[in-house]
């Protein structure tokens, strides 16, 4: 990581280098058929592995440039255009796409040929793109040949580079947006200190055409986002903030001696049933008494009580009616008993309740200490422990839900302590009857903790005491509460002492120095409001709600004045940003909020553009926890991960298909992402890896063996586990299924776009859907039912750039597993793309993607982080600095961190 960080310095001193693309002739000509490449059946004795070293070493990123600096402002090569290129684009594509024929909607002959400033340049960036793919001419048509081709590529790339460069220096961009709704929870959570969701009430925000959720082009603020925003800061401000004494907790201290008790006794009872049932007839008693004891030792499958004393055990029993299990709380708190002999047993999958009763209060921390250990005489795999809270009103009104973030390993040994602080604000639905309906009466208002195994094949959990604590204050007041309301300054006057709290929340907010005109601005809004509340601290946190949802802090803004440095090659001047504006950038990019008090300080000292300073705070913040922000949201935006979430599978088709598997499958493109940016690793990963990110229920759902606990961690794989990198992960094959079976179309187009930023065109009007009431095509398997829909002419020009992606994905189900037949027929996963290219399965996708497309991907991979970091959609005038960035990373190694 180290090493690469330091490349960073590299790759600033060479962002005014011209795009290597113009050299695409030299290599185009060891290619045959241009850029068009050998089968599949040619390279299958090379391994992927060898095959990312090859395709990297053919890249046309890594081949220095020696094009000459244009001197002056430049102009458009129209003669060049006229007289070499021209003739060639006539011969090898007007007959298709000329005055006669317009297949594909698109028509060369008329093109515009000045990039600079014509009307025409996304058409360009078409015919560049299929030229270098080897799309076109398909090879039925006309003949291009490879020095044709690499004439055209070459001129059309030397024209897009310094098109785009030009425009830049020429335009301004702006990424002037507000927050995403994500952004907005991270900012207040650093700012206040708080672990809560601040977002929970706001609108769900928009999704760009590109697929982020940080774009400009959607992040506006309406009157009702606005009032939306203030209530949710005013809200913010109360949960970090404390008006009055230290509220009084209570306390529940269960032992599992307590809690089992009711068994015993039930059991006992129904030993005394059976002496007085039989008490006529000895040997009958006996054999009862004998039968009826061996069941008290039976361990059931659920959450049971032992007495290790006697080896009874008893199946924990519950129910809400009459609230009869609910443990009432103490006022003051008692020290834990010893242990005893009484345990309260938990397997594999189950839970054990603890009934509370209603008096939890609405807010502060529920702290919940569970003395517990592993289970000796089952095996090895230590357990996972999770805390769920519920509660049941009546037959049909009830919630569960689990409040613990990250399971609790317990270890085997002594029994400990292990320890949750759950804020209770957090915890929604709440009983909505907790308030108004009497303990014991129906609907029941009570509300209870649930202590979970969440292990899928870890031993039992064994617990004797649980102790719960609310509302539990480590210090009084918070220390959230101190950082707004700041120590008071002996005999100020309220006036005075707002002022102060003021003038030190502004700079914290708005990131940047404060005016005093400022500061009495928003002191004058106290004075107007201190009439009308309660308290100080009320009209001082409505005033801070305001500075909350202002624009200074809801929107990501040029914090200062801009340096303008010259444009290389170009009389015009470019903007650069200022060190203030930059820490925003940064931080945004690679935390998802506000910058911290130590980039903020750099940056008020003018440091962030100092090239060692920002190594060093990159590598810093890369390696904070915080980091792991940017993973899960630029991952989710990426790939558009929430198709998962409303994923619905058939359960009968897939019965082992449940919540946990859904919940690993979201995190395993995440936390695989996050390994590979921590370890600097090829984005090339992201196609095919030796290792993927698994925790027990998906390498269970895989076939991985040796991987125990809730946890992910790095797993290696063999080429047998037909599994690594993003093509072969369950949940992105299962959210592009239909829930039921593989779906072709999804998964092509999905990986076109979120891959190969190559987005098919949108179908035609009136397309003709599959008759699958026509006993025909029910027989027909999927591919043939695609086949047989792509004959149609209004169809075929889509599906025949998309079908072919999609069906080499046919060897997984709609959950993502291998297989082999499909409705009792072989699986047919072969498909030729449209230059004849065999795809044999998802390893022949591989292959062709590792050889010949690692450019299109390494770039498009750069063209969506750019995308998110800049949180606005990117324009031609952006092409060449994409192109140059690309270069850096594909000449140094194509390490994800090195590229951000």
């Amino acid at each position: 990581m180290t090493d690469a960080t330091k490349n960073l310095r590299f790759l600033c001193l060479i962002t005014m280098m011209c795009s290597c693309l113009t050299n695409i002739a030299a290599q185009s000509q060891d290619q045959p058929k241009g850029t068009r490449v050998k089968s599949a059946e040619d390279s299958v004795r090379l391994s992927l592995a060898e095959l990312k070293v090859q395709g990297a070493l053919r890249s046309n990123y890594r081949v220095a440039d020696s094009k000459p600096a244009v001197i002056g402002v430049p102009k458009p090569d129209l003669v060049t255009f006229q007289r070499d290129i021209e003739p060639i684009l006539a011969k090898a594509c007007y007959g298709c796409h000329g005055p006669r024929k317009q297949k594909g909607e698109i028509r060369i002959d008329t093109l515009d040929a000045d990039l600079f400033g014509g009307r025409d340049v996304d058409w360009w960036l078409e015919v560049l793109a299929v030229l270098t793919n080897g799309e076109m001419p398909p090879e039925d048509d006309a003949e291009l040949a490879d020095s044709d081709r690499a004439k055209v590529i070459e001129w059309l790339a030397s024209e897009v580079q310094i098109a785009s460069t030009t425009r830049r220096a020429t335009k301004t961009h702006s990424s002037f947006r507000r927050m995403a709704r994500y952004e907005y929870n991270y900012a207040l959570q650093d700012l206040l200190g708080l672990p809560f969701d601040f977002a929970e009430d706001l609108p769900p925000d928009p999704t760009s055409v590109d697929g982020f959720q940080n774009s400009s082009d959607v992040l506006h603020l309406s009157g009702v986002q606005f009032r939306a925003y203030l209530e949710s800061s005013r809200k913010a401000l109360r949960l970090a903030t404390v008006v009055g004494s230290r509220p009084k907790p209570m306390y529940w201290g269960v032992s599992m001696e307590a809690a089992s008790a009711v068994e015993w006794r039930k059991q006992d009872q129904q030993l005394k049933n059976i002496r007085k049932k039989h008490a006529a007839d000895p040997e009958k008693l006996q054999s009862e008494l004998a039968r009826q004891e061996k069941r008290h030792r039976v361990r059931p499958n659920r959450a049971y009580y032992e007495d290790r004393s006697t080896g009874r055990v008893a199946h924990q029993s519950w129910g809400y009616n009459g609230a009869s299990f609910a443990w009432k709380p103490a006022a003051e708190q008692s020290d834990p008993p010893k242990a005893s002999g009484y345990l309260g047993v938990i397997p594999k999958g189950r839970g054990m309740i603890v009934e509370l009763g209603n008096q939890l209060p609405e807010q502060g921390m529920l702290r919940i200490r569970v003395r517990a250990s592993r289970a000796v005489r089952n095996d090895a795999i230590a357990p996972s422990m999770q805390l769920h809270f519920g509660w049941q009103a009546s037959n049909d009104s009830s919630a569960v839900m689990k409040i613990s973030e990250q399971d609790l390993v317990v270890t085997i040994g002594e029994p400990r302590f292990y320890q949750w602080d759950i804020p209770l604000s957090q915890i929604y639905p709440r009983n909505l009857v907790r308030t108004t309906s009497k303990m014991g009466a129906l609907p029941s208002p009570s509300e209870y903790l649930k202590i979970v195994n969440g292990s899928v094949t870890g031993a039992d959990i064994e617990i004797d005491y649980v102790e719960v604590t609310a509302p539990f204050f480590e210090h009084w007041p918070p220390a959230s509460h101190s950082e707004v309301f700041i120590t008071r300054r002996d005999g100020v006057s309220d006036r005075e002492y707002a002022r102060d709290v003021i003038a030190a929340f502004l700079p914290r907010a708005w990131r940047r120095d404060v005016t005093p005109a400022e500061v009495d601005r928003k002191l004058d809004l106290f004075v107007k409001l201190r009439p009308k509340c309660d308290s100080l601290e009320d009209a001082v946190i409505e005033v801070l709600a305001t500075v909350l949802a202002s624009p200074n802090f809801l929107y990501i803004v040029e914090s200062g004045p801009l340096a303008v440095t010259p444009s290389q090659g170009a009389e015009q001047s470019t903007q650069r940003l200022s060190d203030l504006e930059l820490a925003s950038r940064l931080s945004m990019f690679l935390w998802c909020s506000t910058p911290d008090e130590e980039l903020l300080r750099l940056a008020k000292l003018g440091r962030l553009h100092d090239s060692t300073v920002l190594e060093q705070q990159i590598e810093r913040m890369l390696f904070d926890p915080k980091a792991q922000r940017m993973s899960r949201h630029f991952v989710r935006q990426w790939l558009g991960l929430e198709l998962l979430d409303f994923l619905h599978v058939d359960r009968k088709a897939y019965p082992h298909f449940d919540a946990a598997l859904r919940e690993a499958m979201a995190q395993e493109p995440i936390v695989f992402f996050h390994e590979v940016l921590r370890n600097d690793h090829s984005v090339l990963e992201f196609l095919h890896s030796d290792f993927t990110m698994a925790n027990e229920r998906l390498a269970q759902h895989y076939g991985l063996p040796d991987v125990t606990g809730n946890h992910f961690r790095r797993v290696e794989l063999l080429p047998a586990q037909r599994r690594g990198g993003v093509l072969t992960q369950a949940g992105l094959l299962a959210m592009n299924s239909d829930g039921l079976d593989s779906h072709p179309l999804k998964r092509g187009i999905w990986m076109l776009e979120r891959l190969l930023n190559d987005p098919p065109p949108p179908p035609p009007p009136a397309v003709p859907e599959i008759d699958l009431a026509d006993p025909e095509i029910a027989k027909l398997t999927l591919k043939q039912r695609i086949e047989n829909h792509r004959d149609s002419p209004a169809c075929m020009s889509c599906h025949a750039k998309i079908d072919p992606w999609g069906i080499a994905f046919e060897e997984y189900d709609a959950v993502g597993l291998w297989r082999t037949e499909v409705q009792g027929k072989p699986v047919d996963s072969v498909s030729y793309l449209f230059n004849r290219q065999k795809l044999d399965g998802v390893d022949g996708l591989k292959r062709f993607l590792l050889e010949n497309r690692q450019d299109q991907f390494v770039r498009a991979m750069v063209h969506k982080l750019t995308t998110f970091a800049l949180g606005r959609p990117l324009a031609f005038t952006d092409r060449a600095a994409i192109d140059e960035i690309t270069a850096a990373a594909r000449r140094q190694g194509d390490g994800l961190a090195s590229m951000v």
